[in-house]
């Protein structure tokens, strides 16, 4: 997939504050043809918040809009399970359509990308958290720095094609000792190839199979191209982990996680191998993403919503969501832990759930 597969901007809305800055022109002089359009608050977009019209233009609605703002809240919050703490977004949304992704929940609909202009401001809140926690005292689940996710509301390798925001973070984490910096994503973004992080960024691939992503991983990069981009990546100075999200359980789901499992063992070279470690999430879906599915892809509901074997969870943001029951994913989570360690010995499990 290239970037123009991904993007075709025409409309960027900004905040009057995130235009005149230094990082918005550069963001303007990436989609020089596009129409600006000022916004008092990159929240409140009335034609692309909370517009049931736009279901049936889902996909062109995030590659056809761009929004500009800062970030308000400079909070890092404590994690725990991929990364010890969150970082402030440095942008939120996405220009890809993953039909269970949580993010089109926070401001209604597509949700294509905002980039926050403020990446200075972000970075600096992570540096002085930083100071006021300390060194760690010692080696956990998520490692041996204090590691920040930079990416929850989106995905890093997307948004540096908009803006040098990522780029960076990259070079801020690479001399902010005692750190490290984590994403997740779904696509695979070859100019961060060129960073030099050094090993203070840790990028984490998610994976699911083939049949699983071409259903419902709508405009990512292929489960083929990701797999082969895990050496390139570690080559150029990234830790590459795995992250194997969401798990759905559908016919067949055991048989194809195994043969994934095998083309990991098969592919990737031995000093990937032995730095990897996984996450492991089983699916969590949303009834109000479920109804704006339907309007838009309805053939991804017939596995992502199975109310025979769901229940309601709330989650830890507050929205009503629903998982697998408790008695379904237990059995579930054991059986993918045991897959692992028949067809992927090497392969650390950082956490399941």
């Amino acid at each position: 997939m290239t970037v123009s597969d991904l993007l075709d901007v025409r409309t960027v809305w900004a905040e009057p504050a995130s235009l005149v800055s230094m990082r918005g022109q550069e963001v303007l002089a990436r989609f020089p043809d596009a129409e600006i359009r000022e916004v008092a608050s990159h929240w409140a977009i009335p034609e692309l918040h909370g517009n049931a019209g736009n279901v049936s233009r889902w996909v062109r609605v995030k590659a056809e809009n761009l929004v500009l703002g800062e970030k308000k809240s400079l909070t890092v919050r404590p994690n725990g399970r991929s990364a010890d703490f969150i970082a402030p977004s440095s942008a939120n949304g996405c220009a890809m359509a993953c039909a269970y992704c949580y993010v089109p929940r926070r401001k209604g609909y597509a949700n294509p990308i905002t980039v926050f202009t403020n990446v200075d401001d972000i970075l600096r809140a992570v540096t002085r958290h930083l100071a006021r926690t300390g060194p760690k005292p010692e080696p956990n689940q998520c490692g041996t720095a204090w590691v920040y996710d930079l990416g929850e509301n989106s995905d890093c390798s997307v948004d540096a094609l908009v803006s040098d925001g990522v780029a960076d973070a990259v070079a801020h984490f690479r001399g902010l000792a005692g750190a490290q910096a984590s994403f997740a994503t779904k696509y695979v973004n070859r100019g961060l190839l060129d960073l030099d992080p050094q090993g203070s960024t840790r990028i984490r691939f998610s994976l699911m199979p083939p049949e699983d992503a071409q259903l419902l991983d709508l405009r990512t990069s292929s489960i083929d191209e990701r797999i082969g981009a895990v050496d390139d990546f570690l080559t150029a100075g990234y830790e590459v982990h795995l992250n194997f999200s969401p798990v759905v359980l559908r016919e067949g789901w055991q048989r194809r996680w195994a043969t994934l499992l095998d083309e990991l063992s098969d592919r990737l070279s031995p000093a990937a191998r032995e730095q990897a470690a996984c996450e492991v999430i089983l699916l969590t879906h949303n009834e109000g993403l479920h109804e704006v599915n339907l309007g838009w892809h309805p053939k991804a509901e017939d596995v992502l919503w199975r109310p025979e074997a769901q229940e309601a969870k709330t989650s830890q943001n507050g929205q009503d969501n629903v998982r697998y029951r408790v008695d379904v994913k237990r059995r579930a989570v054991a059986r993918m832990r045991e897959l692992i360690g028949v067809h992927a010995p090497w392969l650390t499990v950082r956490y399941a759930f």
